[in-house]
């Protein structure tokens, strides 16, 4: 690595101020931060001093998806696996698949097996995640050449962020044209990194659910078999209830995530993993996550409460299967603890995730056309945090007011 710290070193004179490059030092900046730890440090007495910078943060939170990432790679071929394992070869054949050609080629089987799966998830969400890494980082670059700033690391937890949580079989110019909009709209024209005040990750999600309904949502989308449906658990509840859920899943596959679903939001177990990691570390916020899981129990045990007086089957869906299905659990650990776009005071934050815990619940339980929810209300909450925030912090300075008398 030294002789290409020695390069680096070089070259970096021409992409400083007044060198020939120095338009184009955002991307020297970044291909340096990315191989070696920034050398710029704090000195003197009056800095504060933190091992954690935005680099840290970052990277931490990567850390803490790779369960998800990991079990995204199995669990995306093990359900399709399991259906092509049931199929002729001439059906097989039928599906015009350039994995299943090259799993042919590479002598791998179509059974669910472990190292099968692996392999056969990983050719669908490696191409996803190149492609955000690809278009993503196209604009993120071209902002900050634009900008005269540094490209910052937050964009790589947007990248694997939205690799979870979409369709494994999602169209790659419907991914490009959504992370165009969540990178440039939801994010770049507010002033970048710092600034946007919706998670980028679910404004691309929910750009996909509007305008490309028909490739994520649906009983096709979920199994990366081409005419292949299979219900996931949100929509067998929806249908029929907590009796039919119980048949056609049990709670504890539907914990460890052996499910259809988006690629990496179906395993509980793996999301609580990197909670634990998140929580231990001090990236991820306890009051957000707690205060979300009490506010969905708190909706939901309600709703259970009113099941004999109404039609509807969603109401007696208990509280322990909704933290199972669709994408709460990885809402409440990924999303919902966003530092940017979520409140930041302490008492905000119980109100905030409280709020996003009722919401998501209502959505569930009440609207036929979307039973997820968690996308929508934590985008919602989104929108509301500053005025959260803004409501504790007056009220802390009126009570500060009313203590000393001013």
């Amino acid at each position: 690595m030294k002789p290409l710290r020695k390069f680096l070193d070089k070259i970096a004179p021409s992409f400083e101020n007044g060198g020939k490059l120095s338009r184009f030092y955002p991307l020297y900046e970044a291909a340096d931060t990315i191989l070696f730890t920034p050398g710029k440090v704090t000195t003197g007495s009056v800095h504060v001093r933190d091992g954690i910078d935005q680099k840290r943060m970052m990277i931490f939170v990567v850390f803490a998806l790779v369960p998800c990432i990991l079990f995204a790679l199995f669990n995306t071929g093990y359900q399709a696996n399991l259906v092509l394992s049931t199929m002729s070869l001439e059906d097989i054949a039928a599906q015009q698949n350039w994995r299943l050609d090259l799993l042919s080629l590479l002598g791998i089987s179509l059974q669910p097996t472990l190292f099968a799966s692996v392999i056969h998830g990983a050719l669908y969400f490696v191409p996803v995640l190149l492609v955000i890494l690809t278009v993503g980082g196209i604009w993120e670059v071209l902002f900050a050449i634009i900008r005269r700033h540094e490209v910052t690391e937050g964009f790589l937890v947007t990248a694997f962020l939205t690799a979870l949580i979409v369709p494994a079989n999602i169209p790659f110019w419907q991914l490009a044209i959504a992370v165009t909009f969540g990178i440039v709209v939801g994010k770049e024209v507010f002033g970048g990194v710092g600034f946007n005040f919706l998670n980028p990750a679910l404004l691309i999600r929910s750009f996909l659910f509007f305008a490309y309904p028909a490739q994520i949502s649906g009983d096709m989308v979920w199994v990366a078999v081409d005419g292949y449906s299979k219900a996931t658990p949100l929509s067998v509840a929806f249908q029929g209830g907590l009796e039919k859920l119980t048949q056609d899943y049990s709670w504890w596959d539907a914990f460890i995530g052996l499910i259809p679903g988006s690629m990496g939001e179906t395993s509980a177990l793996a999301c609580l993993l990197g909670a634990g990691f998140l929580l231990t570390t001090g990236i991820g916020s306890w009051r957000t996550m707690l205060s979300v899981l009490i506010g969905m129990i708190v909706t939901i045990l309600g709703f259970n409460a009113l099941a004999p007086l109404v039609e509807n089957p969603m109401f007696n869906v208990p509280p322990h299967w909704h933290f199972v299905m669709g994408g709460y659990a990885f809402g409440l650990v990924f999303m919902a603890t966003d530092p940017v776009s979520s409140a930041v005071t302490n008492t905000g934050k119980l109100i905030y995730g409280f709020l996003i815990g009722v919401l998501v619940s209502v959505i569930r339980v009440l609207n036929p056309a979307y039973p997820e929810g968690m996308m929508l209300a934590i985008l919602f909450m989104n929108v509301f945090a500053p005025l959260i925030d803004y409501f504790v912090v007056q009220k802390n300075i009126k009570r500060r007011k009313v203590r000393y008398g001013s």
